[in-house]
């Protein structure tokens, strides 16, 4: 076993940790941050997407102890006030489905808007391509992404005026099932 102190989501914590036990591991079993996702454990999804010192890694990848003296957040701590704005524009913008690759998604995203701000379309894609969605299509994560930066940047509340249409609206009437109604 090997002595680690960490900081994670603004918390201090000091663990004994197996050499080979990875930081998502880590993360979930020895700190219950179960909203850092195991997707694939070979780094090909992103699911497992942290900021380690300010910046996106895939936890699979990282040994815990490699984490030693180091700053994690995690999705559960971007939003300290409420949703980070990252997070509030997935969910205005429709940005999610099943949400597993969400948490991964947001984290990279939030990383990418630290770097570029104002970010066209190829380039939020750019900066996604390492996280793997297989239900969206990803024209509404990017459209999350692209709302996000504006309204970091102080643009205004609406949807980024790129001439994509809006989010397509469900109609629960006629397939009253999929809300649970008889």
């Amino acid at each position: 076993m090997t002595r680690i102190s960490v900081r994670v989501d603004g918390a201090s914590y000091d663990d004994d940790v197996e050499p080979r036990t990875l930081l998502v591991h880590y993360l979930r079993e020895q700190l219950g941050k179960v909203g850092t996702v195991v997707g694939c454990d070979t780094s090909n999804c992103g699911a497992c997407t942290v900021h380690l010192d300010g910046e996106a890694v895939k936890s699979c990848t990282v040994f815990a102890v490699q984490a030693d003296g180091a700053e994690v957040t995690t999705i559960e701590g971007v939003g300290q006030d409420g949703l980070h704005p990252v997070q509030k524009a997935f969910h205005e913008m429709h940005g999610l489905q099943c949400g597993y690759c969400t948490p991964g998604m947001i984290m990279a995203s939030i990383d990418l808007l630290g770097e570029n701000p104002d970010p066209s379309d190829d380039e939020v894609r750019e900066g996604i391509e390492g996280n793997l969605c297989r239900c969206t299509g990803y024209q509404n994560i990017v459209r999350a992404v692209r709302h996000a930066a504006a309204e970091m940047r102080g643009d205004g509340s609406g949807p980024p005026t790129d001439g994509h249409a809006a989010p397509a609206q469900v109609d629960t009437a006629a397939a009253p099932h999929v809300v649970g109604q008889a």
